[in-house]
Order: structure tokens, then sequence, then C-alpha cells
């Protein structure tokens, strides 16, 4: 097989892996800036929670209108922005966590969206939604994934600052009154947005891998925060292409094979990356020994 037939072949024939490229392009831009900002700020499952969050708004939009992108789309995010926004308004009101809170919303969450999809009897054609497909990315999903990644982008340019001061210097901003509790609702609105963007080429199941696998694979290639979010969207774009090659050659599911491409580079960054890379540390340890 020759290296045309290996990389440029698939996206030139087929007209459903190039607008999956794209959507996955897409996503690659928008979500792994808001995993660096999970981690940052220790809530790096937090995407996974909401991920299984949106699940009753997708399965009550399928009863209602099918397999509507659309229609999808506007009962998870209406789904997964009750549990986010639940989650906050539940623990100021009553003195507990927010992360306790979020749990206990997104297990009755999960286990409503799985009865409601049971009762429905779509299991079937659910199941494209719940691990991903490439052949689920039409027109209208694809249109839906760039809005997602250019609100996304529009929301980081107005919150990057408060949500970095954050992160370093949670006293410094509040002291500041730079609104944490409104920038940390907008930025939990972008993440629930994020991942609605990805269930069509990823499943709900799938659809953090791409924000997360990139995020933390970018701290072992910079300390900076710029230098992490573009580390961690060049990581992104690699396991998009890359595990789109994967699923076609072989056939195997895309959301898998994007997060395992995304989950072979971070094993790499932890291997050999620059900023406390397992080999790099050895050598140093072997070179100040010496």
């Amino acid at each position: 097989m020759s290296l045309h037939d290996l990389l440029i072949a698939p996206f030139a024939e087929f007209g459903f892996l190039r607008r999956a490229l794209v959507g996955c392009l897409a996503l690659a831009v928008a979500a792994p800036p808001l995993g660096v900002f999970l981690t940052l700020r220790r809530m790096s499952l937090t995407a996974e929670v909401l991920s299984h969050a949106v699940l009753p708004g997708i399965a009550a939009a399928y009863w209602v209108a099918g397999l509507s992108a659309a229609a999808m789309w506007a009962g998870g995010m209406a789904a997964g922005l009750v549990v986010a926004l639940g989650a906050g308004a539940l623990a100021r009101a009553t003195g507990g966590r927010e992360d306790s809170t979020l749990t206990a919303l997104y297990l009755l969450a999960l286990a409503a969206g799985v009865a409601m999809i049971s009762v429905s009897g779509g299991t079937g054609d659910l199941s494209t939604l719940l691990f991903g497909s490439v052949l689920g990315v039409d027109d209208d999903a694809l249109l839906l994934m760039a809005g997602a990644a250019t609100l996304t982008l529009l929301g980081l340019a107005f919150a990057w600052r408060p949500l970095a001061l954050e992160c370093f210097d949670p006293s410094f901003a509040q002291a500041t009154g730079a609104r944490g509790g409104a920038w940390h609702l907008l930025f939990l609105a972008l993440v629930v947005l994020n991942v609605l963007a990805a269930f069509q080429a990823l499943g709900t199941l799938m659809a953090v891998g791409l924000m997360m696998l990139p995020a933390i694979a970018a701290r072992h290639w910079s300390r900076q925060l710029s230098g992490m979010v573009y580390a961690s969207v060049a990581i992104a774009v690699a396991a998009s292409l890359l595990g789109l090659l994967l699923s076609y050659h072989a056939d195997l599911p895309t959301g898998p094979a994007i997060v395992l491409t995304a989950g072979g580079l971070w094993a790499l960054s932890v291997l050999a990356g620059p900023v406390d890379g397992a080999l790099p540390r050895l050598f140093r340890r072997r070179h100040l020994a010496g």
C-alpha cells in the first residue's frame, strides 16, 4: 500500500470522511483549550460527568423528532445545563460541595437517559450516538459543530483572563471582584456545548476523549498556559486525522479509534515530553549523578 493510499485516498474518495475530518478539526480547535482549563482547575472529571448528563435530553429529543441532530442538540444542551447549573445552585443553597451535588445529579440523569432509551426501543438507532459514527456527520451536524467551535472560541476570548486568574490566583481574583461565579457558569455551558458538538462523530460516551486527553498530554510539552493550549490543539488535530485513518483502515468505530489515538499520543507525551516526561527526567538524573 502506497503512502497516498494510506493517508490521502480515503479522504479523496469518500465525502463522509471529509465531513468527519472537518468536524473533528473544528472540535480539535475548540474543545482542548477547555480541557486545559478543566485540568488546571482540578475538574478533569467534570466533562465526563456532563457527557453523561446530556443523555436524557438526547433521548427525549429522539422521542419527539427522531434522529434529528438539531433536536438532539437542543435536548442535550437543556439537560446538560440543568445538571451543571442545578448543581451550582443546590450547592450554594445547601452549603454542600458542588462536586458532590454534580455527581448525584449526573447519576440520576444517566439512569433516566438509559431508562428512556430502553422504553423507546431505539437502542439500535441510538448506538451510533453512544459510540460515534463518521456516517452520522451530515451537513447539518457539521454546521452545528462549526457553530459550537465558533461560539467556544468567542467565549474563551472574553473569559480567558478571568479563567486564567482563577486557575493561578483565585484569592486575587476574588479580591478584585472578577465575578468568578458568572465566568464559571459560562465555562460550564461551553463544556456542555462541546460535549454535544462531539457526540455525532465520537458518541456521548467518547466525546470527552478529544477534550481531555490532548489537554492532559499538553502539560508535558509546556509550562505556560498558552503553550499548553497550543500543544493540546496540535495533539487533538493529530489524533483526529490519525484516528479517522485508523477507523477506516482497521474498520473500527470512529469514537474509540480517535480516543485510542489520542491516548497513544498522551502515552508518548508522558514518556518523552520535555516537561516532566519519564525519559527526560531519567536522563537528567543520570546527568546529575555523573
